[in-house]
């Protein structure tokens, strides 16, 4: 049976003082849940972060990770960094890392590669933007970005893989793709994934939905058949609202 998971990507956001008060806000209210809670910090709470959720339901992830195991990279962060700070989870392929940092499907490709093979868990982002939608491409660059990424790992290796499909358009936009729309893209994904790999794999493989999840919509949205949880950005800053999108896995 797949995972449902509510993770929350803090981007660019909160300082350590102000990490440790929500994840404070979040530990005193987390209400008994299927989901699986993900939280990712900034890099520099990332410690504090796994110790203050030390023996809690909440899992911690990086927001994002270096190809390479180590080198010549300044200011980057690489896979046994993180792993030394125990750090299990990552995010890769993120629509602000593609299009603010140029990442590729090919490098995308990579860092996948070097976090499977050091036992992380991926939550590999991907999504169409508004020129896509609108042109009826949306289909085919959804398909290019998990074939050229993700479909050449081992049939194994998809059991440490998260898809989180983020329709660009509907990020911080205000505007969120109808529980219809993000139904049909989500079953197309798992189809690919059945006819790429295997019905088995797909099955069992855990699809977010990204686009603009609040507390008013969550709950028709995941109560899609395809739809196993939400990577929630803007919502997942307060407690209140972040707990409220949990409580809309049933």
């Amino acid at each position: 049976m797949r995972k449902k998971i509510v993770a929350g990507n803090w981007k660019m956001n909160n300082d350590l003082q102000q990490t440790e008060a929500l994840l404070d806000d979040l530990i005193a209210n987390t209400p008994e849940t299927i989901a699986k809670i993900v939280v990712a910090p900034s890099f520099v709470s990332l410690t504090t972060a796994v110790a203050k959720t030390h023996g809690t339901n909440i899992i911690v992830a990086a927001q994002n990770m270096h190809q390479a195991e180590s080198g010549a990279y300044t200011g980057e962060v690489s896979v046994n960094m993180l792993k030394s700070a125990k750090v299990n989870t990552v995010i890769l392929g993120h629509s602000e890392r593609r299009a603010y940092f140029g990442e590729t499907n090919a490098l995308l490709a990579k860092k996948v590669d070097t976090s499977l093979a050091h036992g992380l868990t991926v939550i590999f982002c991907f999504g169409e933007e508004l020129a896509d939608r609108q042109s009826g491409n949306h289909f085919n660059v959804v398909e290019s970005q998990l074939r050229e990424g993700l479909f050449h790992i081992a049939q194994s290796g998809w059991d440490s893989v998260v898809l989180a499909y983020e329709p660009v358009w509907a990020i911080g936009t205000g505007e969120t793709a109808s529980p219809e729309q993000a139904q049909e893209m989500h079953a197309f994904i798992r189809n690919l994934i059945s006819e790429a790999v295997s019905p088995a794999v797909a099955e069992e493989t855990s699809i977010l939905y990204g686009g603009s999840v609040k507390p008013d919509n969550a709950a028709e949205i995941f109560g899609k058949p395809d739809v196993d949880g939400g990577l929630i950005g803007g919502a997942a800053l307060k407690a209140a609202d972040f707990l409220a999108i949990v409580n809309g896995i049933q």
